[in-house]
């Protein structure tokens, strides 16, 4: 099982995003404080997660959690200041609307820029190793999965509601065959280098 907390007698609240390398859509991230000694088996790397076990999960942290917000920046302001400072500042966001103020920050990765006043903490794969952090992955995870559920049904051509917006090969076809959509990244390398890119009619 994963770890309750990295220090003892603290506020900790645990931070993730979901979206990083995806051509399309947003970038989300959570923040999530869970209880003292906080245990569930089942809590794990929302990436080592069926969709099911997530979306049961995810009821459970926001159930259990003592305070949790999930926040997003959207592509066409990772197109402004890039997809790295647009993951900070979606957990800057989501911290932000946490009503309880927490005292350290565990950060999923090796890189963060500082919150207020909070000193935090990177850990290198850290959802899978502690709780809040995983709890934070899901909830960023199945908000996002739902968010390019919906916006496939206005593009359906790009496979958006199984590939999430990740450069599968059928999304890159659809890219090639049907041009970039209003909602894709347009920083980020839509097709091969060479390859004319056009826009979604």
């Amino acid at each position: 099982m994963l770890k309750s907390c990295f220090k003892k007698g603290v506020i900790e609240a645990g931070c993730d995003e979901a979206g990083r390398g995806c051509l399309s859509g947003p970038v989300f991230a959570a923040a999530v404080i869970l209880p003292p000694n906080y245990k569930n088996k089942m809590l794990d790397d929302s990436k080592k997660l069926n969709e099911k076990k997530r979306l049961i999960l995810r009821d459970e942290i926001l159930k259990d959690a003592v305070a949790w917000h999930i926040a997003s920046v959207s592509h066409s302001e990772i197109d402004e200041i890039n997809i790295l400072n647009a993951s900070f500042l979606a957990m800057h966001r989501a911290l932000d609307q946490l009503k309880i103020k927490p005292e350290l920050l565990l950060i999923d990765g090796n890189r963060f820029k500082k919150y207020r006043e909070i000193e935090h903490q990177c850990i290198v794969q850290g959802d899978g190793k502690y709780l809040s952090i995983a709890a934070a992955s899901i909830l960023a995870k199945t908000e996002r999965d739902a968010f390019m559920e919906n916006l496939s049904l206005d593009y359906p051509a790009y496979g958006w509601a199984v590939n999430k917006g990740y450069p599968t090969k059928r999304h890159r076809e659809a890219i090639r065959r049907f041009g970039a959509t209003p909602f894709h990244r347009m920083s980020f390398a839509l097709l091969p280098q060479g390859e004319q890119l056009s826009l979604f009619e």
